[in-house]
């Protein structure tokens, strides 16, 4: 299992529209091939980040939803919204 995590740093009053995106995408997402779970945190202390940690059962389920349709249009609309670059993260499961 793959879980990545990315860090958004919106522009403050881009916040909704970011959420608007995200509540219209993640069913979509949850449904892609492979995908186990998506969930969407706020940090506790900058309300204009955000975190999204999806669960994938593999690495390449993840790729094929990075290179497929829904994430080519859902990306779109979302880096207009950024005011720092996304960081994103892959991890498994460390075994300990």
């Amino acid at each position: 299992m793959v879980t990545r995590i990315v860090r958004l740093t919106f522009q403050p009053d881009m916040v909704g529209e970011f959420i608007a995106i995200f509540n219209r995408s993640s069913g979509l997402i949850r449904a892609s091939e492979g995908c186990m779970g998506v969930r969407l945190m706020r940090d506790t202390e900058q309300p204009h980040v955000f975190f999204t940690l999806s669960e994938w059962e593999s690495e390449a389920h993840l790729e094929r939803y990075r290179h497929s349709e829904l994430f080519r249009t859902t990306w779109a609309g979302t880096k207009l919204l950024f005011a720092q670059p996304p960081v994103a993260h892959s991890t498994t499961d460390s075994g300990l």
